[in-house]
């Protein structure tokens, strides 16, 4: 007799590793695209520099936001999340593209925040409408921390992007079982077979004229 060769555990696992891998796939990529998202938007609405402009009669303090700075971040934000909530409603080759589409929304918020952290035209312009001159000057510049925050949420919407085009393909789409556009027409119902064995039956079948004993 020879012994018979049994699997490995790696083989066996194989099936159940592939499904396992996916669910925590499309968890992260959810919680990291929503958080990235919000992040972003929060961020963008946020201080990100502070002045002062020069005048005559003294200084006036100036302050720029996130939208004052640079609107690229906060529109890719919303760009991504619509991508994110997309992905579940195509399949194939469109679900790579949306895929491609959210992790590039993550690396364009990524460089416009990063641009913006040391970023001073708002300021500028700030100071200028102020003041009225054209040429008014800024100093004691200074930067929160609201841009590296809106970095960070796009490293998560690029996270996201990433895991899509990776395993987007094994995750679930949207059913379309409510869908009635290929159903077939329904035809006339055609009466049952009259049983013989029960009179009424009969006599429904001739006031229909049918003939009961076919």
């Amino acid at each position: 007799m020879t012994a018979v060769d049994h699997p490995s555990a790696d083989v066996i696992a194989t099936p159940s590793a592939k499904p396992a891998r996916s669910g925590k796939s499309l968890a992260l990529a959810l919680i990291s695209g929503a958080a990235g998202a919000a992040v972003v938007l929060l961020a963008s609405g946020r201080t990100w520099a502070r002045a002062t402009a020069v005048v005559a009669q003294g200084e006036l303090p100036q302050t720029a936001s996130g939208q004052d700075v640079t609107g690229v971040p906060g529109a890719l934000a919303i760009v991504g999340l619509a991508a994110l909530v997309a992905l579940f409603a195509v399949r194939g080759a469109s679900r790579t593209a949306v895929a491609a589409l959210l992790a590039l929304s993550g690396l364009g918020t990524v460089v416009g925040a990063y641009l913006g952290i040391s970023d001073t035209a708002a300021l500028r312009e700030k100071a200028a409408t102020a003041t009225g001159l054209s040429d008014a000057g800024v100093q004691d510049v200074s930067h929160t921390f609201w841009p590296w925050t809106a970095v960070a949420g796009g490293v998560l919407l690029l996270a996201a992007g990433v895991l899509a085009l990776l395993y987007g393909r094994y995750w679930p789409a949207m059913s379309g079982r409510y869908e009635r556009a290929g159903a077939a027409p329904r035809g006339p119902r055609r009466a049952a077979p009259a049983d013989p064995d029960r009179p009424e039956e009969m006599w429904k079948s001739l006031d229909r004229g049918e003939d009961p004993t076919r």
